[in-house]
């Protein structure tokens, strides 16, 4: 194809003449108007000559629409607020400012003074250009006009100029609109997979982890499905539709807010009402509302019991007594008792045995050196094992075993150090034994020796006077 001829589907390009001024010769200079027309001539020239095809346009798509939109608001933003962040357009970073302060979750908390109270919604003051509003409903009861109150800003609203706040752990209407991490808001379980529990916020599906269901391993998390309850935003990916939540930390949250306010009140000697939540081989723990104590095997019970679950069973309210508070380490150690509050069978049972009294009890232990008899319920003796019978016991078991009902007797009781001291043989008569020492008995005269030889000869040997002396 010749290079003067030219496709007729594509645009063609002006060529230059030697009567229109070069570009690159005329760079940065300023164009005439009599240069322009004639350019604008030579153009229209070879626009008759050869007619170019027209440019296609192609749409933009929503995509690329919606980049240049927000491109362009966040341009017209930067420009309006200039060096201010929109903390400071709301007042948030004024220098100086003291009630302003930020949580570990990054939320910001201000300090306010209660103005008024209008259509169920608390105005706050916060500082001279700077006020919010707070539903009432968040507040146990109408606060009074000028108390002060702790608020969390959840967002700035542009069109009434106001802060919309929530109080410290309030349980706020889920709004996926306004949601954001570190916010407490009510959720619903609506099932349950294999890592968690299924959740729905305002329309929107969330998670919740099996690890952040409770402070405390629950055997089986799907008794919380169709429930609705507080939950704390700790994961949101909007763009992702990505929400997870957490129940642990609501209630962590209210558990340590509880124990500071218990533990302001909690002295030794106190009678408090507490909750097994887990049993051990060596005791019982027991929520107080707030921190756990340990209740002692030894402490359970005044009975004798090998592991507290003959008594205690997990979920389980008992009054306990507080013996011991340790403030060494965080969180505080407290030693409960059980068996203090409740009444000592040992004091009231003593005063009606007496010793030389016959009784019945059942034997609860066997030792090498006796056996534990139960006279009454928390209230034992001990049967020694030269008590048991009136011949030589090599074994205690070869006469009693555990679980067996016997008569004993009492031989002494010490009521100060709590020991009763029992009997079995003193109950039977001993039996006769024969006389030692010879056919006839060891009282009968015994018979004189025959002589014999041997005797002649002893006779021979110490008859007659004896010899010696200084004679």
């Amino acid at each position: 194809m010749d290079n003067n001829e030219h496709d007729p589907g594509q645009p063609q390009t002006p060529a230059s003449s030697p009567e229109s001024p070069s570009v690159e010769a005329n760079d940065g200079a300023q164009e005439t108007p009599e240069a322009t027309s004639k350019t604008a001539e030579s153009a229209g020239m070879e626009q008759t000559e050869a007619p170019a095809a027209p440019e296609k346009v192609v749409p933009a798509s929503n995509s690329e629409t919606g980049q240049l939109m927000d491109a362009a608001l966040d341009a017209e933003i930067s420009a309006a607020l200039g060096d201010m962040s929109i903390d400071d357009l709301v007042g948030d970073n004024e220098p100086g400012k003291p009630n302003v302060t930020v949580g570990a979750d990054g939320r910001r908390t201000r300090t306010g003074i209660v103005v008024g109270v209008h259509d169920n919604q608390v105005m706050i003051e916060f500082g001279p250009k700077s006020q919010g509003i707070c539903p009432v409903a968040q507040f146990d009861e109408e606060p009074a006009k000028g108390s002060t109150h702790e608020f969390v800003v959840e967002r700035f609203d542009p069109f009434d100029g106001l802060l919309v706040v929530s109080l410290p752990g309030a349980v706020q209407k889920g709004d996926w609109g306004n949601l954001e991490v570190g916010q407490i808001i009510e959720a619903r379980c609506t099932g349950m997979n294999r890592g968690g529990l299924e959740m729905e916020v305002d329309n929107h599906k969330g998670f919740m982890p099996a690890g952040q269901v409770d402070i405390r391993h629950l055997p089986d998390i799907s008794v919380l499905i169709g429930e609705k309850f507080a939950c704390k935003v700790i994961e949101l990916k909007k763009n992702k539709n990505r929400l997870v939540l957490s129940r642990k930390a609501v209630l962590a949250a209210e558990r340590e807010a509880n124990r500071e306010t218990l533990l302001k009140t909690l002295k030794v000697g106190q009678v408090v009402t507490a909750t097994v939540t887990s049993i051990q081989t060596y005791g019982a723990f027991a929520d107080l509302g707030g921190i756990d104590g340990l209740i002692h095997v030894s402490a359970i019970a005044h009975e004798r019991i090998k592991h507290p679950d003959e008594v205690l069973k997990v979920g389980d309210q008992v009054e306990v007594e507080v013996l011991k508070i340790d403030d060494a380490t965080s969180p505080p150690k407290i030693a409960l008792g059980r068996k203090q509050v409740l009444g000592n069978p040992m004091t009231s049972s003593y005063a009606s045995i007496e010793a030389d009294a016959e009784m019945t009890g059942t034997v609860t232990k066997t030792t090498d050196f006796g056996a534990f008899v139960e006279l009454a319920p928390g209230v034992e003796g001990l049967v020694h094992i030269s008590q048991l019978s009136h011949e030589r016991v090599p074994n205690v078991e070869h006469v009693v075993k555990k679980g067996e009902v016997v008569q004993v007797k009492v031989l002494s009781v010490d009521s100060d150090r709590q020991r009763i001291s029992l009997s079995m043989k003193a109950l039977t008569e001993a039996p006769k034994r024969e006389p030692k020492g010879g056919r006839g008995g060891r009282n009968e005269p015994s018979q004189a020796r025959a002589d014999d030889p041997a005797m002649r000869k002893l006779k021979a040997r110490f008859s007659g006077d004896l010899k010696g002396g200084l004679g």
